[in-house]
Order: structure tokens, then sequence, then C-alpha cells
């Protein structure tokens, strides 16, 4: 059974348990159907014979007959008799040849050798102490008869259904399943292919399979996003590690070879320090990046003071403060993480620092506007060309060197993104060559 595919194992279910109830309404017509058609007949039967009796007339004490009368009708036959049981009128069938006594309003059954009957008797007084029988005789075998063509109706009709529902049922599951063969199919064209960029493609619907496929495409799309995103940084990652862990790896040979004094020693390992310093941070930066990525560490948001901590940060700055500037609204309270709050406001600091004049300031504000609390951080630096400002959102992307003091691996930016992201914010750039840039984060007041 477990061979068989789900189809043809509904199907079967489904055929089964349309045949048992076959089975039981057959059982049922069986053990009924010779009650209830005795009991019709016998319904007819007296019917028919107190209608005959609303056309007897009594005048003057005898008995007329009105020409609605009839004496045999759909099987039924009447006959009159007198007070001392001899025949008065109608014909008794050839094969009724019982001597049944008379009895007012009581049906039964008087069987024969090779017949039965439904016998029904009315007793109509004439005068006081005349009168006449009207007797009603009905074949038991047409009864029997109307019974057996009943049965041979359900034991024909009744396969037949279960036939019919077996193939309706197998029809409507195959059509229900077929999303999923196609499910099937593109997933294994895909697993074959190793092609992440396919889809199901399957038709908009509001059934489970529908949403089914829909769910798939998703998924093969965040796959795709997280794959690319994979390729992308290890690209990039072993671009950014080559440079250093090669000054490294030259600077070892070269003290190897030509190092003599103790000066050109401390020189080397100055320099593998330096190198390796910087591989240090962007290991630890490309950490952070991954797991605000991956969202595997809890925001565990707090209140946050944002005003306050702002002049926390500006405070703690190693530059000149004379040339940094802050204008922050009080009682500005957020839900955030303190750690990545400040993580955000410090990467945008150092950013303002290293693209500004050098002898330039930095203009840091919070604000409400439109609804939004908006952090801005402005330099007075050379700005950066438009062509460019999209770009600086991804990962170890840098503007160029010549406008910048200091170095970095382009990966602060990202994280500022990633961070307003997690608090339900986005981040923007205004920015005008020669005259400087203004980086915002925006998070909507609703999330106070």
């Amino acid at each position: 059974m477990r061979n068989l595919s789900v189809k043809i194992r509904i199907t079967a279910w489904l055929t089964l348990l349309t045949a048992l109830l076959a089975a039981l309404l057959l059982s049922f017509l069986l053990s009924i159907s010779n009650a209830v058609v005795s009991q019709s007949a016998a319904s007819q039967l007296s019917y028919a014979l107190r209608e005959n009796l609303t056309h007897v007339n009594l005048e003057d004490g005898k008995l007329e007959l009105e020409e609605e009368f009839r004496f045999y009708q759909s099987g039924i036959s009447t006959l009159i008799y007198s007070k001392n049981k001899a025949l008065l009128a109608g014909q008794i069938p050839v094969s009724y040849s019982a001597e049944e006594p008379f009895e007012n309003g009581l049906i039964r059954t008087v069987s024969m050798d090779e017949e039965e009957y439904l016998v029904l008797d009315f007793w109509l007084p004439i005068g006081w102490e005349d009168g006449v029988w009207i007797r009603g005789l009905l074949e038991a075998s047409r009864t029997k008869g109307a019974a057996h063509s009943l049965l041979a109706s359900a034991v024909i009709a009744l396969p037949a259904f279960v036939i019919l529902a077996a193939f309706g049922s197998y029809w409507i599951i195959r059509t229900s399943f077929r999303p999923l063969v196609y499910i099937t199919n593109a997933a294994e064209s895909i697993n074959e292919a190793k092609d992440l960029s396919r889809r199901i493609s399957l038709a908009p619907g509001r059934d489970e399979f529908s949403r089914l496929a829909a769910t798939f495409d998703a998924l093969l799309e965040r796959l795709e996003q997280l794959f690319e995103a994979e390729k992308q940084f290890t690209a990039d990652a072993s671009h950014e590690l080559r440079t250093p862990v090669s000054i490294i790896k030259g600077a070892c040979e070269y003290a190897e070879k030509y190092d003599e004094t103790e000066q050109e020693h401390r020189e080397t390992i100055s320099m593998i320090y330096r190198q390796a310093t910087k591989m240090s941070d962007i290991i630890s930066q490309l950490l952070s990046l991954t797991r605000l990525d991956q969202e595997t560490e809890e925001l565990n948001l707090e209140s946050v003071n944002f005003g306050e901590l702002l002049k926390t940060l500006c405070k703690e700055q190693s530059c000149d403060l004379s040339r940094l500037t802050l204008n922050a609204e009080e009682h500005i309270t957020i839900p955030a993480n303190p750690v990545l709050l400040s993580q955000l406001v410090q990467n945008l600091i150092e950013n303002a620092w290293k693209h500004g004049r050098t002898d330039g300031h930095i203009w840091v504000s919070l604000v409400r506007e439109h609804g939004e609390i908006v952090l801005k951080v402005q330099d007075d630096g050379d700005g950066i060309p438009q062509k460019e400002q999209d770009k600086i959102w991804q990962r170890f992307y840098q503007t160029d060197p010549s406008r910048s003091k200091g170095t970095g691996a382009g990966l602060g930016l990202p994280m500022v993104q990633q961070i307003a992201r997690l608090h339900g914010g986005y981040m923007t750039l205004e920015s005008t060559p020669g005259k400087g840039s203004i980086f915002s984060f925006h998070l909507p007041e609703k999330n106070k």
C-alpha cells in the first residue's frame, strides 16, 4: 500500500467507503422493501375500495351503482356480496379460489397454493336488517413484483454509483494534485540544474497548493539572494583580506632575509601589527554584519533617552570637540538596543570625520519631523558624487581615497543601514559635491 501514489490511496479509500455505504443502503432496502411495498399495496387497496363506496347509492332499499364505480382498476377487483355471501356483482379472479370469511375493515393476506391476495371487506347496511358486503382483492404477486423491481434497480444502480464515485474521486484528486506535480518537477529541475533563479510560477490561486507554490517561490528567491550575497561576500572578503595578508607575508620574508638591526625588526613588527589589526577589524565587522543579517541574536529593545545618548557619545569623541556641534531635542525616548544604536551613531560620526575637511565641522541634530524622529549627521567635506550615492551602502565599497582621511574596509555604512532596518527605520543621504553630506536616520514616531 505504501508503494502506491497518494492519489490512488485516496481514491481507493473513497471508493471503499462509497461501496460500504452502498452495501449498507442495499441491506436497508432489502429489509424494508417488502414491508414498504406491502404497506403501499394495502393503502392502495383501501383507497380504491373506499372510492368505490362513494359511488354506491341505496334508494328505497335498493342497491344502485353510479357510472364511476369500477369493478376492476389497477389490479384491484371489487365484488359485491349479499348478506348470505352470494355474489351479486363483479367477477372473481380466476386464480382466487379461497373461501375467506368476511371481516369488516380488516386487511389480511390470503394464501393459496400458487398465489396470495390482499383482501379487504366493508359491510354496507341497507335498512335495519339487510345489507351487502363490498370486497376488494389485490393480487400479492403485483406487490412482490414491485419490490423485486425496486431491488433490481438498486442492485444495478448502486454498483454504477460506486464506479462513478471512483472515477469522479480520481479525477477530482488528480486535478487537485496537478499543482503538486508542477512543484515536484520544478524542484527536481532546480536541483538537477543547480539553478536557484528558476521559479515554479504557478498561476495565483487560493487553494493550498497555490499557496505552497508561492511560498516555495519566495523561499527560492530568499535562497538565491542569500547565495548571491554569500558569493559576493566571499569574493569581497577575499579581496580585502588578501592585501594585509600579502603585506604581512612580504614583511616576514623581507625581515628574514634583510633585517639586521633592532630598529628594522621593530619597524617590521609594527607593520605586521598594523595589518593584523586591520584584518581583525575587518573580521569583527564582518561577524557583526553577519549576525545582523541572519538575526541570530535577539534585539533586546530598551527604553533609551536618545538625546542623552548622543551627548555621551559626542563627549567621548577623540577628535577636536570644538568642531562638533550637537543640537538635540529633549525628552525623545525610543525603544532601541543601546549597543547597536551607539554603534550606528559612532559609525556616522566617524564617517563624517573621515570624509570632512581637515579643519571642517560636524553637526549632529535630533529632531521630530513629519511624524518621525530624525537623527542627522552633517559634514562640510567634498560630498559624494550622485553616481556613487547608491553604492556607499554596499559592503566593501569605498569612495575615492583621495577625498577621505584614514582607511576603512567599507563596512561602516552597510552596518548603519542594517541597524536602522532592525529598529524599524531607514537611512537617507543628501550630498552635494564640494559642500558636504547629510546622513539621516529616520525612525517612525509610532515606535516610541
